[in-house]
């Protein structure tokens, strides 16, 4: 199946943060995430854990050796014979080849899909840690976004303050400039308040992930050009989420494994059938045979015949467990589906919304350039001047905040189609300065 690549279109915002030097781009901070975030490190460990089930299903199917070895001090007393004391060895040396048990070749076979089960947990354990990097990135962006808006309201608003409180003095103006001018102040101090509280937060949750103070993080380009889904065919996506997603390859494995359960429980009413070998040597002095040793060679069947319904009883409990599989599978591919639908959505919608939201920077810049004229020839008056001022801080900052939302949900999209890589993350990076 071709992959779905993300092809990049036309956005440009500019806000007050500046890059700084030695500042730490996404595929950086990745890699800080996986040397030290909690969950991912467990994943490993589940990960190395789950690769031992194969050694330890083939055990099943290979022959066992035990030796035995004993060395006795013996003490006999009798009223019709001599007393004796002596020493007393044997050994022994036995083999065990299972030639035929349903249960030991079907407990291998379980081993193998609990191999990969544990492979693809990693998988899937990784595509989070991604998304959650992505997330805690331009989450922190976005905040720093939303208090550099606020502390840019801020200094205008001081200055149209300032400018009503002169005017007033010189009877230019009326008091209602001035106190509009002050209530619009006194709101976006308690806003940039709110916003430094928020980026703290934000600013943590990246620190949880990657175990480390956070460092000064990279933004987007002036000129970024964020993506398109391609092929732009929300069918195609979802196709490939169907098949493809990690979860669904997840849940695929836990049916097997479930299925191969079944079958090993069913193996408990055939019976068995063992290659046996042995070989014993014993010494005693007070016997008329002071040594003697034996040696055997032969098959051994078995057969349980019935343990109190035991066998039945985990049989349909498998099989309840198997159909259980089943609908968590379908419920799998049910969420794969919503989720490529939501992430095609996302960046569509993403993408229309900022390019809306460009042509409404433009036209707030326009207003504001306009109605400060009129300010200054006397047909608007300042309180014109600080609605044109809000809508345009509040423009940029929406602008910003749907750039951020437009790339997440491309790899969103990518991570519900199972092809969420780390080349993503450095794509991502060559639109950050």
């Amino acid at each position: 199946m071709m992959r779905p690549t993300l092809v990049f279109a036309a956005l440009t915002l500019t806000l007050a943060l500046p890059a700084l030097a030695g500042s730490a781009n996404l595929s950086t901070v990745y890699q800080m995430a996986r040397e030290n975030d909690a969950e991912y490190a467990a994943a490993q460990a589940r990960f190395k854990a789950g690769q031992e089930k194969v050694p330890q299903g083939r055990a099943g199917l290979l022959p066992t050796v035990n030796l035995g070895a004993n060395a006795r001090y013996n003490q006999a007393r009798s009223s019709i014979s001599p007393s004796t004391d002596y020493n007393s060895h044997s050994a022994s040396l036995t083999l065990t080849q299972p030639l035929y048990r349903k249960q030991n070749l079907e407990a291998y076979e379980q081993a193998k899909v609990q191999a990969l089960l544990s492979e693809q947990e990693l998988k899937l354990a990784e595509q989070k840690l991604l998304l959650s990097v992505a997330q805690a990135y331009f989450a922190v962006l976005q905040a720093q976004d939303v208090l550099a808006t606020a502390q840019s309201q801020k200094q205008a608003y001081a200055e149209q303050l300032a400018q009503a409180r002169k005017s007033f003095e010189v009877g230019a103006a009326t008091i209602t400039d001035t106190h509009e001018a002050q209530a619009r102040y006194d709101l976006t101090t308690a806003q940039e308040i709110a916003a430094q509280n928020d980026l703290e937060v934000k600013r943590r949750s990246l620190e949880k992930i990657i175990n480390t103070e956070s460092p000064e993080l990279t933004r987007l380009g002036d000129s970024a050009r964020l993506s398109l889904p391609e092929p732009n065919n929300m069918d195609a996506w979802v196709k490939q989420a169907e098949e493809d997603g990690v979860s669904v390859h997840l849940y695929q494995s836990a049916v097997e494994l479930a299925r191969r359960d079944v079958e090993r429980l069913r193996g408990g009413h055939l019976p068995t059938l063992d290659l046996s070998a042995s070989y014993s040597d014993s010494r005693n002095p007070s016997s008329t045979i002071a040594s003697s040793n034996a040696g055997a060679i032969g098959l051994e069947f078995g057969w349980v015949l019935y343990q109190g319904g035991l066998i039945d009883s985990r049989v349909r409990e498998a099989v309840a467990l198997q159909e259980k599989a089943r609908h968590e599978l379908d419920t799998a591919r049910r969420q794969a589906r919503l989720d490529a639908r939501q992430g095609f959505l996302g960046v569509l919608s993403g993408d229309a919304q900022v390019r809306a939201l460009e042509q409404a920077l433009v036209s707030s810049e326009a207003q504001l350039k306009s109605t400060k004229l009129g300010l200054e020839v006397g047909v608007r008056t300042r309180v014109d001047v600080l609605n044109a001022q809000q809508q345009l801080f509040t423009t940029k900052r929406d602008l910003a905040a749907a750039r951020y939302q437009t790339l997440v949900a491309g790899l969103q999209l990518k991570a519900a189609a199972g092809s969420l890589k780390e080349e993503d993350l450095k794509a991502v990076d060559t639109l950050l300065k």
